[in-house]
């Protein structure tokens, strides 16, 4: 009787970990400052997909993959803890866009060094050069979703 090899796991959800490991160690980082601020993961994960110019919340769900329910929530929790400001957006007048306030723009800052410290971290556990392959082909361009999908061979036949 012969065993089969085990299944590869989807890369999605090698990514995922990827994303949550990094977001618990962020989480945990944050926890561990003397200021008391505490952070979610929630609001980790809306944070790094704010641009500097700001979004409106539309924008933030549709990046996240929530509904504008939920990230109106989080913004509004952001809003209270200081993080970030909305206010008119200047391009159109039934639109607000969501800014980083400025101890948000010092929180950002303070995110930037620990990711950096996080990634070094991991170059140490799984090498420098993994790190950098994986990021290299992270930045590369992947074209849209939708085209790859065109390029899949059809169903085949059983």
């Amino acid at each position: 009787m012969s065993s089969s090899p085990p299944e590869s796991e989807p890369l999605i959800r090698l990514l995922w970990r990827a994303h949550h490991w990094f977001r618990t160690a962020l989480t945990t980082a944050f926890e561990a400052q003397e200021d008391g601020a505490t952070i979610s993961a929630a609001h980790v994960t809306l944070l790094s997909q704010l641009p500097s110019e700001g979004a409106s919340i539309a924008e933030l769900a549709r990046r996240l993959g929530v509904s504008a329910p939920t990230a109106h929530q989080w913004v509004h929790e952001l809003v209270a803890a200081g993080a970030v400001t909305v206010e008119s957006d200047p391009h159109s007048a039934r639109s607000k866009l969501v800014l980083l306030s400025a101890a948000g723009v010092r929180r950002r800052a303070e995110t930037m060094q620990i990711l950096a410290g996080l990634e070094a971290g991991l170059a140490g556990r799984v090498g420098a050069d993994t790190v950098l392959a994986l990021r290299a082909a992270l930045e590369e361009p992947w074209g849209s979703p939708e085209s790859v999908v065109t390029e899949l061979p059809g169903p085949s036949a059983p």
